[in-house]
């Protein structure tokens, strides 16, 4: 159902793009790609065991996108003056356009993407499993799912990829519709996140002080909360991000090849760090409640953000939480296929 809307919502923006539709929020809606299921669940399975050093994962993209807008607006100058259409055309551009280079480009690409696209399609199913064990745990009932769920999700994806997402003969030419999908999924993704979030502090518990005060009161939370980081993996992380948010396939795509004027940037350079900023209100909360919830090595700590809903009988917030889930890992791999696509056409 959620799927058949994505198909609903990215119809309607191929035929509004006539009439001129506004894209104020829709470009920096869609650099939110690069909060793929790993943000949605394991950031909170990171914090879990390392405390605050799932920040840094966020830090890189805030500096690059809030303060380094004039080196983005440098780069899409370049790529609209010349045509690039991928990450892999860019960089050969820089070396007299040689094909050696994008076809180099190209194949580390795709050879770093593809696990990539499967750990989406896994977190898919797993956490679908989740909640599939916890019915049959409870109820004592089976709940078959016809086929392999993790297959169903690629093949709708790769449809949605083909009439969306290479529709259009000029490979230049947005992709209005698709745009206006990924962005409806940040918002679903975001506001998913955040239900859970304020669930989880103030049903389950008494408000962030309440939990933070018992998570300090026990050994093993308060380790955590405490533990030392050191400087050259948070260094080496920030400075990775920082490079990932313009570098990888899918968000050169969104930030460059998309992108339709330098407003839409200046517009970015706050709008995008207050989506982070946002969707990672509520990890560490979540992290903690999910270690004093349940015991330890008995659920997944990636799986925490639907266990606590799961656990709380909490259905709605489930299902939320699964959507949620669902709408980061496939607006991560429609765009990357696309993005994908397009290298290897080129």
């Amino acid at each position: 159902g959620y799927i058949g809307f994505l198909f609903v919502v990215a119809s309607y923006g191929d035929r509004a793009r006539q009439i001129g539709r506004s894209r104020l929020l829709i470009y920096p809606l869609s650099l939110a790609i690069y909060c793929t299921s790993w943000t949605f669940f394991g950031s909170v399975g990171l914090a879990s065991r390392t405390g605050y050093d799932f920040l840094t994962i966020y830090v890189g993209p805030i500096l690059m996108i809030g303060l380094g807008a004039p080196l983005i607006m440098r780069i899409v100058r370049l790529a609209k003056a010349q045509n690039i259409t991928s990450i892999a055309d860019f960089i050969a551009a820089r070396y007299g356009k040689s094909q050696a280079v994008a076809a180099t480009v190209a194949l580390i690409a795709i050879l770093g993407t593809i696990p990539y696209i499967a750990l989406q399609l896994k977190a898919v199913s797993s956490s679908l499993s989740t909640i599939l064990t916890h019915v049959a745990t409870s109820t004592g009932t089976e709940q078959p799912v016809l086929g392999d769920i993790a297959m169903v999700v690629a093949l709708s994806m790769a449809a949605f990829a083909v009439l969306f997402g290479t529709r259009h003969i000029d490979a230049t030419e947005h992709q209005d519709g698709l745009m206006l999908a990924i962005a409806a999924e940040s918002l679903v993704k975001l506001f998913a996140f955040l239900a859970v979030g304020v669930f989880v502090t103030y049903w389950m518990f008494d408000g962030p002080f309440d939990l933070f005060s018992q998570a300090m009161e026990r050994a093993d939370t308060a380790a955590v909360l405490t533990r030392d980081s050191q400087f050259g993996s948070l260094t080496a992380m920030t400075l990775l991000s920082f490079v990932a948010i313009v570098m990888l396939p899918r968000q050169f795509h969104v930030t460059v090849v998309e992108n339709n004027s330098e407003a839409d940037i200046r517009r970015a350079a706050w709008l995008f760090p207050a989506y982070l900023v946002l969707i990672n209100l509520f990890v560490i909360p979540i992290a903690m409640a999910g270690l004093l919830t349940f015991p330890a090595g008995k659920v997944d700590s990636d799986m925490f953000v639907l266990a606590l809903p799961l656990i709380a009988k909490s259905d709605t917030l489930t299902l939320l939480a699964f959507v949620g889930g669902l709408s980061a890992a496939t607006a991560m791999v429609i765009v990357e296929a696309v993005a994908l696509a397009i290298m290897i056409s080129n």
